[in-house]
């Protein structure tokens, strides 16, 4: 069996951001959540084609100023995530890998089994307590991808806004007014 290349060497305290620059670049996520060091094994194909649409449509939408990347990265009380999608808002910094929180509209996590926990328990309780206004978490279902919308509630904590389906179009407010339709985007 084939040993990695790369031996693995926690630091002696937690996890912070200039550690990860020194892993390898193998196409894993890694992200630190409370100075753990959390890996995420690359997204399938599928995963990437419907983050790739849902980014164009909120870049097709954005009024001007506001930018739509993905796998930009955002710091977190405690740590540092990779969104799939992440809304920067007019102003933020450019040219850097990791967003000021403040500066973050809208985070949208592509669920995947590897990550189904992550992204329905970790991350948006993370995201929340970093002040994001808004979080979207899609799912992938038999008939088609449903977004579910939350929104950030007393500084807090999210609350669900509502789902939309492929099934029937939606308009969304965050992070600005727009159509969404799932039914357009891969299954």
């Amino acid at each position: 069996m084939a040993q990695p290349g790369y031996e693995w060497r926690p630091p002696e305290r937690g996890w912070q951001e200039q550690d990860l620059s020194d892993l390898p670049e193998d196409g894993n996520r890694y992200e630190i959540i409370d100075g753990s060091l959390h890996v995420t094994p690359p997204a399938g194909p599928d995963h990437h084609e419907l983050a790739d649409e849902i980014r164009m449509a909120l870049r097709l939408t954005a009024p001007e100023g506001w930018r739509v990347i993905r796998e930009v990265g955002v710091r977190v009380p405690g740590g540092n995530l990779i969104p799939d999608v992440t809304v920067l808002e007019p102003g933020a910094s450019r040219g850097r890998m990791w967003a000021e929180a403040a500066e973050v509209a809208l985070v949208v996590e592509v669920e995947s089994p590897g990550s189904r926990r992550h992204d329905r328990f970790t991350k948006p309780a993370l995201y929340a307590e970093a002040g994001i206004p808004a979080y979207w978490r899609v799912e992938r279902s038999d008939f088609g991808p449903v977004v579910y919308r939350y929104g950030l509630t007393k500084g807090v904590h999210y609350d669900l806004l509502g789902t939309v389906g492929p099934d029937v179009p939606g308009e969304v407010t965050e992070p600005w007014r727009m159509r969404l339709d799932p039914g357009d985007w891969p299954r």
